[in-house]
Formats: C-alpha cells, structure tokens, sequence
C-alpha cells in the first residue's frame, strides 16, 4: 500500500493527515496555531509558528508506517500574505515592528481604503475576479503595505508568499509559486503572466522589477513535483526521508473541492450521474465558505471570482463564490447571547457539543411544523463580516428582524437556526447567480468542518432545491491535499484520475421539497434586507 502527506493550515489550526491510495484517511492529527487581531478587521499569524505546527503533525501522523511506503506530501492553506526579508527572515506585519507575526490573514480587511481605489481603476484584470477586487485578496494588502509601513517593512521585504505557496518554499527551497495561489489571489494570467500595466497603474510598479522576483517568476500548475522534493533539513523536520515528492500546492477551499467534487457518482442516481463534472459545484464550509463552480469555457460572474483557468481542476476554468464569515458567524451569534452560558452548561451536561444540542432542541421545540418553520417571523442577513458573492460589497453589515423581549435558550435557539437559514439562502443567492450566467449546475458536493453538521447541510439542500453529497472521508479538505502529493509522486497520470479513485461518496441529503414555498418566501424577504439596508445608508447620507 503507497500513503501520502496531506497537510492543511486552517485558520487557527494546521491539521495532518496520512491517506492511503485509495482515498482513506488512516490516522490525522491537530495543532492550534496563533491568530492576532490587534484592532477590529486586522488579523495576524506567525509563519514560524504555522511552520512548527506542520512538522508536529507530519511527525505524529507517519509514526504509524513503513517511511520507505509513504511518496508525497501537498500542502494547502488559507491565502493569507506571508512577508519575509531578503534573507526570507520573517518581517513585521504591523506598526509595533514584531516580527514574528508576518502574516496578514485572508479574512483581514485593513486594505478596505486601497481596494476602494483599485476597483476605481476598472482595470481589465478585474474582468477576472467578477469585476470588484475584495480586500482579502493580496494586491489591497500590499498596497496597505506600502503605504502604512513604508519603512519597516515595504523597503526590507524581499519576499511576498501566499501562505501555501510559503510552505511549498520551507519544504523544497524552491520559490515556486502555484498557479492556483497567483491566479485567484494576485491577478496573475495561466495565459500571459504579470501585467506588468495594472502594478504600476496602482502605484506597485516596484514588484515588476528583477523579473517579479519578489511576487514569483516560476509558476507550477497544482500538483505538480517542485523542486527535488524535499531538502534534508525540512525532511528531518518533518520526519519524512529527504527527496519525497512536494506538489505545488492549493488554497485551503481548492483542496477541499478537490478531494470531493471529481468522486465516482455511478449508481448513485444523482442529477450529475452520467453527467459532465461540470454539473456538480463543491461548497467547502468553515470559518468562511467557498463555492467552486467549473466549465469548459470561461463564464464571467458579477460578483463571483473568476474564471481562473486551471486554478483548481487542470484545463477547466473556476468561478469562486463565498461567504466571508459563516462558520465565524455562527460562533459570534451563538456565543454572544444571552442564554450561552445556559447553553453550554446543558450541552456539557448532555455529553454533546452546543451545535448537536441546539439541533436537538429545535427538533424538541417545534411541535407539529417542520423545525425550519420555527422562523417564520425571524429574518437574517448574515453579512457580518461584508459580503464576498455575489455583491462584492465588504461594507454591507449583518440584521436581524423579528426579535422580542426574552433571551431565553429557545430564543437563541430559534436565531441559531434564522442564521443558518441566512447562510444556505446566500449560497442559493450565489447558486442563482451563477446559473443565471451560463453554469449549469445541479448537485452540490459539500465538506468541511460545517458539513458534519446535519442541520446545516439539511438547510442548504431544502433552500437550494439540490441535493447534496458528503464525502465518505469526512476531511476532504486532507483527502484534496493528499491527492496534490499522490500525483506529484508520479503515482497517477492526472489531477483527475488521483480525484476520482481517491474521492468517494457517502452519504446523500435530498431537499424536503414540501418547504419549497415556505424557502421561496424567506428568499424573497432575504433579498429584500439587503436592498433596505442600501436604502437606509443612502437616507443617512442624506444629514
């Protein structure tokens, strides 16, 4: 049996996974990493200490297995931006001059003035990210860069990485760049490279120099062997023997798509059996959530990122949509309540986590109706954090209609549910976007973190009117990154063929078609906050 390395960095974790050739995760394993968030929107990480966490789980997952069986290693991570000197020695993010936390995390809306004055260009690049460049993209934070830190870390940086780009580097010293990374994140072109035009029409006309060596001149498609594989000293870091495959690795969501979206659908009955890949859309749900959408031709989206040729599946184009806070948010809407403390001592109590016992307790509460009826009178718009897709809009802010004058536990359970109920109504928002310009879709393959719980995914099939398939490997986001080693290691003869013999299908979830007019309606209000929210911004302008 041949097993490969997967390695994925959260946003506050880095996990390990050993998969075998067939798709099976053997043994994975946890790290907590530090964030920082030194002022509301600013979110900091240490590349030392993300680097540290991944060679604690590589060494933990490979204990188990012959070393001389294991023939590959990928990596993903969020695209958060990596700083580093000249001498690739970490360089201070932030006013205080602390080098340690070199990195601005992807969900960081610092650069919300300098993306302002990049959409303002219209610069034909933007063509590719649904028109409207987001601040958790890198060009914003670099300019943020230039501007706020000039002399502490704009001058002395040598080096900008996309986080799984970085790790890639630390593990080969090649500063390969993926294509994936370059093309979501930075503008780059799979077709003609930099455009050297729109760094200068920006005011960063200084990354084009020494043939944009400080941004990356060597690009890879996913998957791909860097370098030697790896060098000796990162080898005994990792405990892995010296030379084993590395792939050009993926952003986090990617490599979640990946290890899902291309499973083996015959017998299954789906939509999409016997149908092109092209049918199917991955929805990874974490922190954040991300809604990869593939065609054979390039399909422009307003609002949703892309087309980016070959960023995910190689020859296939990718539009992204997403939602900036999801996961976050329900963490912030459950644990700022009032009867949270209540909540979490009945949960204990229970032996389960506070999200089974709030879906049991629904399920105790809603007496003869189905439990999604419990919100008939409570509405939310879940744009906490500014909405990604498809608005674009990182200045909307989040609302909630509908709520009395109690805060007991049933309270909080009701808005627990309104705003899961807001977050699947986005993803149909997104969905209805994406069709309308040309997808055509028709199963969602979802994983992640928020996948195991069966209210949410129950919310997101019944809203959509789609069914959804889980993985039978549950980590898919692993799964995706062990599949960038498998075919790195020469294993396989495609991305795809790794795909479809180490992805699976498990379980299915079908939509409860008797609530279709019940989840028309509450779209229809769901459409209907947003467009009083820009009404009451442009009656408050008016002072």
């Amino acid at each position: 049996m041949q097993y490969y390395v997967g390695i994925d960095v959260g946003t506050s974790s880095v996990r390990g996974a050993l998969v075998d050739q067939n798709g099976k995760v053997v043994v994975q394993t946890e790290q907590p990493i530090q964030i920082w968030e030194p002022q509301p929107d600013y979110y900091e990480q240490s590349s030392a200490d993300i680097w540290a966490a991944c060679c604690a789980v590589s060494k933990k997952i490979v204990q188990s297995v012959d070393l001389s069986h294991i023939r590959g290693v990928g990596f993903d991570a969020t695209c958060s931006l990596v700083v580093l000197d000249e001498k690739f020695e970490p360089l201070a993010v932030n006013a205080e001059g602390v080098n340690n936390r070199n990195i601005i995390m992807w969900m960081d809306h610092r650069a919300v003035d300098q993306v302002d004055r990049i959409n303002q260009t219209k610069h034909c690049v933007l063509r590719y990210v649904g028109g409207v460049m987001s601040p958790e993209m890198q060009p914003p934070k670099l300019l943020w860069l230039k501007e706020k830190l000039r002399s502490i870390c704009w001058e002395k940086a040598g080096h900008f990485f996309d986080l799984p780009d970085f790790l890639s580097w630390k593990a080969t010293g090649a500063t390969t760049r993926s294509l994936c990374t370059l093309v979501c994140k930075w503008t780059y072109s799979a077709q003609t490279g930099w455009d050297d035009g729109f760094w200068k029409q920006i005011g960063l006309e200084d990354l084009t120099v020494n043939n944009h060596s400080k941004i990356g001149n060597h690009v890879l498609s996913p998957g791909s062997r860097v370098g030697n594989g790896l060098t000796s000293v990162t080898a005994q870091e990792l405990g892995l023997p010296k030379g084993i495959a590395v792939a050009a690795s993926l952003i986090d969501a990617h490599a979640g798509g990946l290890g899902v979206i291309g499973a083996d659908a015959r017998g299954s009955k789906l939509p999409c059996e016997n149908m092109p890949i092209t049918s199917r859309l991955a929805l990874i749900c974490g922190t954040s959530s991300c809604h990869m959408g593939i065609s054979k031709s390039p399909i422009f989206v307003p609002g949703v990122w892309g087309p980016y040729f070959s960023a995910m599946v190689p020859d296939l184009w990718l539009n992204e949509g997403g939602q900036s806070a999801t996961g976050k948010l329900m963490d912030h809407v459950v644990k700022s309540h009032a009867a949270f403390p209540e909540l979490e001592s009945n949960a204990k109590a229970s032996g389960k986590n506070v999200y089974m016992y709030l879906n049991c307790h629904l399920e105790s509460i809603k007496k003869c109706s189905a439990v999604g009826m419990l919100t008939v009178d409570l509405h939310v718009w879940p744009d906490f954090h500014g909405n990604r897709s498809p608005l674009a809009d990182p200045t909307l802010k989040g609302m909630v209609t509908g709520l009395a004058l109690t805060n007991s536990l049933d309270d909080l359970a009701k808005l627990y549910l309104a705003t899961v109920q807001a977050i699947a109504l986005g993803t149909r928002h997104i969905l209805e976007t994406m069709q309308n310009a040309g997808h055509q879709i028709n199963t969602l393959f979802m994983c992640g973190g928020l996948s195991k719980n069966l209210l949410f995914v129950q919310m997101h099939s019944d809203i959509s009117g789609m069914p959804i398939v889980l993985a039978e490997e549950v980590e898919s986001v692993l799964v995706g990154a062990a599949v960038l080693g498998a075919y790195a290691s020469g294993d396989f003869k495609s991305i795809q063929e790794a795909m479809e013999k180490m992805g699976k299908i498990g379980k299915i979830i079908h939509p409860d078609l008797a609530q279709k007019r019940y989840y028309d309606n509450k779209y229809k209000v769901f459409l209907k906050l947003a467009d009083h929210q820009k009404e009451y911004r442009a009656i408050m302008q008016n002072i």
